[in-house]
């Protein structure tokens, strides 16, 4: 079996997410910026623009995360919850009388299970999107805000001419 590349080049995707500065990135971008002046354009502008970029991105990402991890505690809760109400089941089918008694408690306990497992897909899912809505409400706020900054400066611009 041929081994699977890693698309990222064998960089650590936690390690890159952990170490993940905003302010650092923005400082950088400064040192960057503050090179090169182009004329009518105000660079502190820019600069700050691009600041509440990150941070729009930092506080996505913080949303999804928290998103994730409420995801995997509740599914997990769903797992101990269901393992303790299928060993309920198995005891209470032993001590069933007739066959036809049995079939009729294994029809109701399989209806029970279905029904509850599609209540916690439907749950589970409501988690994922409620996540997902959260963290894209940060990003297109902040990309509404990036055109009117666009927008200004570049009026701006034409008034100074």
């Amino acid at each position: 079996m041929a081994k699977a590349s890693n698309p990222f080049f064998g960089i650590d995707m936690t390690k890159f997410a952990a170490e993940f500065d905003p302010a650092k990135m923005t400082e950088e971008f400064t040192k960057m910026a503050g090179q090169y002046q182009v004329p009518g354009v105000d660079m502190n502008a820019v600069i700050d623009s691009q600041r509440k970029n990150l941070e729009a991105v930092t506080q996505a990402n913080r949303v999804a995360l928290e998103g994730m991890q409420a995801f995997a505690k509740r599914q997990a809760e769903i797992l101990q919850q269901t393992l303790g109400e299928t060993v309920a089941a198995v005891e209470s089918l032993t001590g069933s009388g007739t066959p036809q008694e049995a079939t009729a408690k294994q029809a109701d306990l399989v209806k029970t299970a279905y029904e509850k497992a599609l209540a916690n897909m439907k749950e589970l899912a409501e988690l994922v999107a409620k996540s997902n809505a959260e963290a894209g409400e940060t990003i297109n706020k902040r990309i509404a805000e990036s055109l009117d900054e666009i927008k200004k400066a570049a009026l701006d611009i034409k008034k100074k001419k």
